[in-house]
């Protein structure tokens, strides 16, 4: 569920002053637009210093928590994590900064290479010998006659790969990993997949460029991604119906497209 998005200034008194323990007297903080999971999320200055941070009332910070666990083992292009704290009933965590902009998924858009690059670089990072969600478990709820056993592997994987989750400089970096999972590599390429055809490329298009990027797409069985793409469009039916926001919806029409897409291939 969406998490109320308040400024730094409304943040209880001993929040304030545990996160300045760790970076100084704040002062000036500018709240973010993007994102509906963090109660404060806010690029926050000191003397000598810009840092971003995020939060969440403690109850609520499930998602936040697992990002903190994860981080040491993220690649180098993602934003490190400088401290984690908890006061006055709320979870927060402090980012360096990284001074970019939302990566553009259009067709022929010159960010695609660096979005390749960046989930390459994923790719081969190894999974940490960690408590992480497994992906056979994530989509169980939505397993067909087939099940979704094939979705197990030992890669870590992101699984959110939307448009704002890239942050473009001179190469792209993976920010907001709230779902990091443990399963077969070729699930984020599948997951990408979508959010290009969100974009405007079409199914085979999306497909292709896939292919020529991450090996793991390329060598992935046609029946174990048949099995997790109705899954997963089953998964987006229930998002959709729990919250209609037509992005919601029109990612619903895509993943079904896709299954449609996919099971022509083996014909």
């Amino acid at each position: 569920m969406p998490v109320d998005r308040i400024h730094w200034d409304a943040l209880p008194l001993g929040a304030r002053h545990a996160a300045e323990e760790q970076t100084g007297p704040i002062l000036r903080a500018e709240t973010a637009a993007a994102g509906a999971n963090s109660g404060i999320a806010a690029t926050v200055h000191t003397a000598d210093s810009v840092l971003f941070v995020k939060g969440a009332p403690i109850n609520q910070a499930r998602m936040q928590q697992r990002e903190a666990t994860i981080n040491p083992y993220l690649p180098p292009s993602c934003p490190r994590l400088l401290w984690h704290v908890q006061a006055a009933g709320w979870d927060l965590i402090g980012y360096e900064r990284i001074v970019g902009r939302h990566a553009d998924y259009a067709p022929d858009s010159p960010d695609l290479p660096l979005v390749a690059d960046a989930l390459v670089e994923l790719q081969n990072t190894p999974c940490p010998d960690i408590d992480l969600k497994r992906a056979e478990d994530r989509w169980s709820g939505y397993a067909g006659p087939a099940g979704v056993e094939q979705l197990a592997g030992n890669t870590l994987l992101h699984t959110d790969l939307a448009p704002h989750n890239m942050l473009v400089t001179d190469r792209a970096h993976l920010i907001d990993w709230a779902w990091p999972t443990r399963g077969a590599a070729w699930i984020d390429p599948a997951v990408l997949i979508l959010r290009l055809m969100e974009a405007g490329h079409p199914a085979s298009t999306a497909d292709a460029w896939a292919r020529a990027q991450f090996p793991s797409w390329a060598t992935a069985p046609h029946a174990s991604v048949a099995a997790f793409s109705e899954a997963n469009a089953r998964c987006w039916d229930e998002i959709a119906r729990n919250d209609p926001q037509d992005w919601k919806k029109h990612m619903g029409l895509l993943a079904h497209d896709w299954v449609t897409y996919w099971r022509a291939q083996a014909s």
